[in-house]
């Protein structure tokens, strides 16, 4: 295992209305380590999200290099970058955004034809990966039946059907009471250990450094306290 992803400088502007440049992100140069959970953690605004959006290839940085997997994907074309969403990478968000008249096997299911999994190998890896989150009891019932907790461990399965290279989490747990915010946090540990996963998970909760591998803590655009 060595690195997965890294970042070399990079640094993201922003303009204003009023014309005035926001340095949302300062030379930042880090390394994602292959099969580790690393945590991006700092306070609101600190650009943990604009960070993790650069690292998905959600957005671009406005200078500096990003590499994914021994490759250079800063200027790739947008047609190139929503391949590379597409098939090696995964996405867990805060809001959850399941489709609330699909039931919780339908919403995987449905992730997995995205990716373009064969029919064939569908209902299986499904049912997998709902075991793996431990809602084989409660794969057909819709996102309205379920708790939060349940809701994103969903979310979660939809992510990881595919088997990507890596998975970004941004603030997971935001809208989750703390003890279900732990499980959620253990269960990433868990497909880490389990799986192998790569997963890079952003969160100003100070209780989810501890089952991280690698924590970087960002203040106003830049990595400190290293």
């Amino acid at each position: 295992m060595g690195t997965i992803l890294s970042t070399k400088d990079v640094c993201r502007d922003f303009t204003t209305g009023n014309n005035i440049v926001v340095n949302a992100l300062k030379n930042i140069s880090i390394d994602i380590e292959e099969g580790k959970l690393t945590v991006l953690r700092g306070p609101s605004g600190s650009g943990k999200t604009t960070l993790i959006n650069i690292l998905g290839a959600l957005d671009k940085p406005s200078s500096g290099e990003v590499w994914f997997d021994g490759k250079d994907i800063t200027e790739l074309s947008e047609k190139k970058r929503d391949k590379l969403r597409r098939y090696d990478m995964a996405f867990v968000f805060q809001s959850i955004a399941l489709m609330s008249s699909m039931t919780a096997y339908e919403n995987v299911e449905f992730g997995l034809r995205l990716a373009d999994v064969p029919f064939s190998e569908r209902d299986k890896r499904t049912r997998e990966v709902m075991k793996n989150v431990n809602l084989e009891k409660r794969m057909f019932h819709r996102p309205g039946e379920m708790s939060g907790g349940e809701q994103q461990r969903t979310a979660i399965a939809r992510a990881i059907a595919h088997k990507p290279k890596i998975v970004f989490a941004d603030e997971p747990t935001a809208e989750l009471d703390s003890t279900t915010s732990l499980h959620i946090v253990k269960l990433f540990k868990e497909l880490v250990e389990k799986e192998g996963m790569t997963i890079v998970m952003t969160t100003h909760d100070p209780s989810m450094m501890e089952v991280a591998d690698r924590v970087y803590t960002l203040e106003d655009g830049e990595i400190v306290g290293r």
